[in-house]
């Protein structure tokens, strides 16, 4: 199981309501919520115990920074693979696909906007199997 989970969605509201999926699983202890992905970066790399599991939600759109920006500063700064994305995100694009591809060692699957508790509980009740991209 996870350490933490990190929500990073530019909109707290999206926030807001996956907080309360993870309440009715029984995780909301472990939510740590960011509305800038630079802060959850710097979280991450600033934790006590990065060995830990932890499971990273990422919107793929966000002013900041976009996913693909974040998942290229875990690769640059070679963040553990223990750190699993999903993205999360409102578009269907091939091309973020293949984007997606290029950090397998991170990304472990696509969600689609708006998230559904259903969505959540399969991922989790298939997190220890090994991991692959699906669509």
């Amino acid at each position: 199981m996870y350490k933490q989970i990190y929500l990073v969605d530019d909109e707290n509201l999206v926030n807001t309501i996956n907080t309360i999926h993870f309440r009715q699983l029984g995780l909301e202890d472990k939510v740590r919520s960011f509305t800038n992905p630079e802060l959850a970066l710097d979280d991450l790399r600033f934790r006590e115990d990065t060995s830990q599991r932890t499971l990273i939600l990422l919107d793929v759109n966000m002013p900041e920074m976009t996913g693909f920006e974040f998942l290229e500063f875990m690769e640059l700064e070679e963040f553990g693979t223990n750190n699993e994305v999903l993205l999360v995100t409102s578009s269907d694009s091939q091309e973020d696909m293949e984007t997606a591809r290029q950090f397998a060692q991170y990304v472990k699957g696509f969600i689609t906007k708006p998230l559904r508790i259903d969505h959540l509980e399969a991922y989790l009740q298939q997190a220890s199997i090994p991991s692959r991209l699906v669509g």
